[in-house]
């Protein structure tokens, strides 16, 4: 069969151990293989295996069956490599070879008959996956692989990573092969992960064995240090993803390569950045008390109601490995110990509970956390009454929108406990991708003839308000900028204090010129509207939901999304609409869950005064500017506008 031809491209025998990084950096690279991660590590991995570990025996019991012909779903075959190098068994690097090779064969033969292969597909969104499995094996069973196919593999290969980052002048088999270059540079996007994958792993792979191996290292870190260094420490202050808790997981594969690189040359890229310390904390703060599922926020193709799966696992293990000594690894352990997935259940992810056991973390509690968390970068706000199973969550979404996966939520509140009570309708959605502001629970701008106006992509929106008191939390979000400079919309503000164990004051200032204004509640079940207050009853809870003072000629309705979707997408779920005409209009609103506030009564034109336990508050908000005060028993403390820093 023939082999793959592209420009410049040959396989040489020379040898050079040292490659220059990016920034002055040089980094020994190994001459002989194994080259990848298991210098520093094989010795752990053999171990565990000898020992009998159970992460270990439940990994192996999974490759022996690969190997032994079953069908192990989405088996990658780095595993059977990489059990080979731990046992010096030679079936499994033979079935390791055998299934990559298929793959070469099988590109090999869509080139020649003038098509581009499998890799090439979805805009090389597999391309860490494929050639991840090619470099890893042909690494780790280099002496078992015929030096013929050595050759064709890294053709290949190389054909596949070049074409990558040189999409214009993209080809295989000399035929140009052009394609839309989609996010190779945008750190912030889950396809660039999977491009860093192939990049890095190939390079590490065969740095001295064709022209441009070694280019690929060099590639490797310019990105890193150029691109996606940059990127996380100015967007993603805080942790976490712009593109929600769905793509956004697959930070956990960059997390990988942090952990690779160092096992393969001992430079630490997890410290470049705060981003990834950060993403552990960001991380624990999504979870809901539960701990079986996660905010739904953005996208959520794989599984609509976010629960907690092996790559939200897998996410967690890997940033504890890449901070075993930091003071919140213990916590997070506590959290994977104590989740609804404390092994992986899916045979493809047993390798992460082998390579990541972190068995030299013990686990702690969540107690002892900070009860509220701040992500600036992907403007999310979570606070909850205490780290026990049956305690009150609540999310506040305020900040930049610029991915594509992200949703129109900005505003949005999301309350929980014991299960949601105030969520995101894509949890009841059978695409997991409903983005529509009408999927959330914000306040809906409609113009004049009836059409919701979108929230559109901009890094403005904001929280511009965070103060943490004594019995309180306060927050205010300014929304505004999302809706780019329509006349219509002149101002759209939600403020929030909240109340633990389990109340909320919200108010809402919103000023539009024509059309109407809609206060949104999405909620799993159908709310009772009443006067003055709207319920309703979840999860063994009941959420009370009263307006305080809204605009005159207010109406309140329920919207149903299972019978009135036009486009069949929700199998469940309501929202409590409060539509009020247009105008310079103020909304006020306490949400509390159970009986946990009492005597709710309007103070002045723009506060109440509520009982939480045995305590009367007063809050009072400025009718035109961010702020106002709070009153808790004797004690009165303004609110302003300014960001504290919250506790970790």
């Amino acid at each position: 069969m023939g082999e793959l031809s592209f420009v410049a491209l040959g396989v040489v025998a020379s040898v050079a151990g040292l490659v220059g990084g990016c920034g002055g950096d040089s980094v020994m690279f190994s001459n002989d293989h194994p080259r990848i991660y298991l210098q520093r590590n094989k010795d752990r991995l053999a171990a565990a295996l000898s020992s009998g570990q159970p992460a270990a025996k439940r990994f192996k019991g999974a490759v022996d069956r690969w190997v032994a012909g079953e069908d192990v779903y989405n088996f990658s075959p780095w595993n059977a490599a990489l059990i080979g190098q731990l046992t010096g068994d030679p079936k499994y690097c033979a079935a390791a070879i055998k299934s990559v090779d298929q793959q070469v064969r099988d590109a090999e033969m869509q080139v020649k008959g003038g098509n581009t292969p499998e890799v090439a597909g979805d805009s090389y969104l597999g391309v860490g996956n494929l050639i991840g499995n090619l470099a890893l094996v042909y690494d780790w069973c280099a002496g078992a692989l015929p030096g013929d196919r050595r050759a064709a593999w890294l053709t290949y290969a190389d054909q596949a990573v070049y074409n990558v980052w040189n999409y214009q002048m993209a080809q295989w088999g000399g035929k140009p092969a052009m394609w839309s270059g989609w996010a190779i540079d945008d750190p912030s996007d889950n396809y660039y992960y999977s491009f860093m994958r192939a990049t890095m792993l190939l390079g590490l792979a065969a740095h001295d064995e064709t022209p441009r191996a070694s280019g690929w290292l060099t590639e490797f870190q310019d990105k890193i240090h150029g691109e996606l260094v940059p990127t996380f420490d100015k967007d993603l202050v805080g942790g976490g993803s712009r593109e929600g808790t769905g793509y956004g997981v697959a930070m956990r594969d960059m997390f990988e390569l942090y952990d690779f690189w160092a096992g393969s040359t001992g430079q630490r890229i997890a410290d470049l950045t705060k981003h990834t310390r950060a993403s552990m904390l960001s991380f624990i703060h999504q979870t809901v008390p539960t701990l079986d599922r996660i905010a739904p926020t953005g996208d959520q193709s794989r599984d609509s109601t976010a629960s907690f799966f092996d790559y939200h696992r897998s996410y967690l293990q890997d940033l504890i490995a890449l901070f075993p000594g930091d003071p919140v690894a213990p916590h997070a352990q506590a959290l994977l110990a104590n989740c609804s997935v404390p092994e992986m259940g899916s045979e493809f992810m047993f390798a992460s509970d082998f390579l990541y056991a972190n068995t030299n973390v013990a686990a702690t509690a969540l107690d002892g956390l900070g009860t509220a968390y701040y992500a600036p970068g992907i403007g999310e706000l979570y606070a909850r009454s205490g780290w026990d199973k049956h305690a009150t969550w609540i999310n506040l979404i305020a900040g930049p929108y610029t991915q594509s996966h992200a949703h129109q939520d900005q505003g949005s509140l999301l309350i929980y406990k014991d299960g949601w009570l105030a969520y995101d309708a894509v949890v009841e959605s059978h695409s997991g991708l409903p983005q529509a502001t009408t999927a959330h629970s914000v306040i809906r701008i409609v113009d004049g003839a009836g059409k919701t106006i979108e929230q559109g992509q901009t890094d403005q929106p904001r929280i511009v308000a965070l103060h943490r008191g004594n019995g309180f939390l306060h927050a205010a979000a300014d929304v505004t900028a999302v809706y780019q400079g329509k006349s219509l919309v002149q101002k759209v503000q939600r403020e929030i204090v909240y109340l633990p164990p389990s109340a909320i004051v919200v108010y809402d200032r919103v000023t539009t010129t024509a059309g109407s204004q809609v206060f949104q509640l999405v909620t799993p079940a159908s709310p009772q509207i009443g006067t003055p207050s709207s319920t309703l009853t979840a999860s063994g809870h009941t959420l009370n939901v009263q307006r305080v003072s809204v605009p005159t000629g207010t109406t309140p309705s329920v919207y149903d999304f299972a019978a009135s979707d036009p486009d069949h997408d929700f199998s469940a779920g309501f929202r409590l609409d409060e539509t009020a005409p247009a105008g310079d209009n103020r909304f006020l609103h306490v949400l509390w869950i159970d009986s946990a506030a009492g005597a709710v009564t309007l103070s002045g034109s723009d506060g109440v005064t509520l009982t939480v336990g045995s305590q009367a508050v007063t809050v009072q908000f400025n009718r035109n500017s961010v702020g106002g005060s709070i009153m808790i028993g004797a004690q009165t403390t303004t609110l302003g506008t300014g960001v504290d820093t919250l506790p970790e």
